[in-house]
């Protein structure tokens, strides 16, 4: 029996929520078992009851507000250990269409995706405004390059995975879920596919950021944190042989001073050369220090996926 779990995080949405559980699917083919999950991340209007009046099987309720990407976490947990093979993610203002929820799930069912993204159509998106749509493209194309991941709308919430990927994915961002979670993917090999999805027109300002220089900010933050996570090596690398390349140029620069014979006047050259070069050496070291922490961090991840694997197998879960 293939269980579909729907999770819907939520902060003072009891006013949405109805429309939005309204609108989702009872029955999705290839699914047998399909079942709602709401996480009231710290609601003060009812959330957590509205969403049981309303006929949501699983109610997961922060005592205080901890951010999407927490209740992101919360959710997954909770879907996992109430059985589900396959999970979506959508949001509780109703941005998504939940009759698409079928045509999300489609790759899962026929093994062709481990996670599949919703997408908006950004670029011709009646409902996005046309700085929205350039922000959109850009951070899709910069998360595509990080990630090596073949997507158009990385910020997309409307997701579904299997239970193994959810298990795989580990969201360390207090943000959002959506970028880091693109990243880790790409990282571990996982199959990830977009599909075409279709949106409502917003109900009300998204309460994840006040301004967009706010969003730049905290998106570019999590995307640098979580590509540096995953390619720390790489990352201290390239900020080591920057450092080294500029501290070359001083040094070239004293020695042809030096050279003609001027060398005693231009020894802040050499100083600042010398001092460029350490700092670059050292971040190369700091790369592969952090290089072992990242591979025992691997080494960890593994085996809470195979602990999540026996705990399965002793709940009967094949």
């Amino acid at each position: 029996m293939r269980k579909l779990i729907i999770q819907i995080p939520a902060f003072n949405e009891a006013d949405h929520l109805p429309e939005t559980i309204a609108c989702l699917p009872k029955s999705v083919p290839g699914i047998d078992v399909v079942e709602y999950l709401v996480i009231d991340d710290g609601s003060s209007d009812g959330t957590s009851e509205v969403a049981r009046k309303h006929g949501v099987h699983h109610v997961v309720r922060h005592r205080r507000n901890r951010g999407l990407a927490a209740a992101f976490r919360s959710g997954l947990e909770k879907a996992m250990a109430e059985g589900a093979d396959v999970i979506v993610n959508t949001d509780a203002d109703n941005q998504y269409e939940g009759a698409d929820i079928p045509a999300l799930v489609a790759p899962i069912v026929e093994g062709r995706a481990d996670v599949v993204i919703g997408d908006r159509g950004v670029g011709d998106n009646a409902h996005f405004g046309p700085v929205k749509r350039l922000l959109q493209r850009l951070g899709s194309s910069t998360v595509r390059k990080l990630s090596g991941v073949d997507i158009t709308d990385a910020v997309s919430g409307f997701r579904a995975m299997t239970r193994e990927a959810a298990s795989r994915i580990h969201v360390t961002t207090d943000f959002s879920y959506t970028t880091e979670m693109l990243i880790q993917t790409g990282r571990k090999r996982m199959a990830v596919v977009s599909v075409p999805v279709r949106t409502n027109g917003p109900i009300r300002p998204s309460r994840l950021f006040n301004s967009i220089p706010q969003f730049i900010i905290n998106t570019g933050t999590t995307i640098l944190r979580a590509y540096a996570m995953h390619n720390a090596l790489r990352v201290f690398v390239l900020i080591g042989a920057v450092l080294a390349l500029i501290g070359m140029v001083p040094i070239v620069r004293f020695v042809i001073f030096y050279l003609e014979g001027n060398g005693d006047g231009h020894l802040q050259s050499l100083v600042l050369g010398t001092g460029l070069l350490v700092l670059g050496f050292l971040a190369v070291m700091l790369g592969i220090l952090a290089d072992l922490v990242s591979a025992n961090r691997k080494l960890l991840e593994q085996i809470s996926t195979r602990v999540s694997k026996l705990e399965d197998r002793l709940d009967g879960k094949p």
